[in-house]
């Protein structure tokens, strides 16, 4: 691996951590257990599109390990696990047919599959199917947060190109 895309893995795994952290830290926006705007997957969003599936599958894992030692979550850890697994896959499968000037298309499918992830995670950690049921409050967030973490990623990817650091670290520099 090269080390200018070993050092963009970092800086993505820095960032998505750290915004993790500060939105665990700040009060939920709606009084409705699980939903979150998920902020990091910003990050995820944009190293899929610039890294590729591969680097972005290893920063998302890294990412949720860490962030459940750091916040101390560790309770928290399957469902993150669960919820991010599934929003990669989705989005890995998206990504295919989806171009980055419509990043929040994808971001939306993420979104709706973290929220799976995580009934499916609930459902075996509880021993309870109705859980499931919880699920269609959970899919009305998920087209709210994944359309506003869409748009921020793709307007962030759009400013990164601006600067031609992406093509820097795509080894593609003129």
């Amino acid at each position: 691996m090269k080390a200018e895309k070993l050092s963009l893995m970092s800086i993505m795994l820095g960032l998505a951590l750290i915004i993790f952290i500060i939105e665990a830290q700040i009060p939920p926006v709606v009084p409705v257990p699980g939903i979150k705007l998920g902020l990091a997957n910003i990050i995820t969003l944009m190293s899929l599109y610039i890294l590729g599936r591969g680097e972005t599958f290893l920063i998302l894992i890294l990412r949720i390990i860490l962030s459940s030692i750091f916040t101390g979550n560790m309770t928290g850890f399957l469902y993150s696990a669960a919820g991010g697994i599934v929003c990669f896959l989705f989005m890995s499968v998206t990504a295919l047919f989806v171009k980055e000037n419509k990043m929040w298309i994808t971001s939306e499918f993420g979104a709706l599959g973290h929220n799976i992830g995580q009934i499916v995670a609930a459902v075996v950690v509880t021993g309870t199917p109705q859980v499931i049921w919880y699920l269609p409050v959970l899919i009305i967030s998920a087209v709210i947060t994944g359309l506003f973490t869409g748009i921020s990623a793709q307007t962030a990817l759009k400013c990164l190109k601006k600067t031609n650091i992406d093509n820097i670290f795509r080894g593609q520099d003129k």
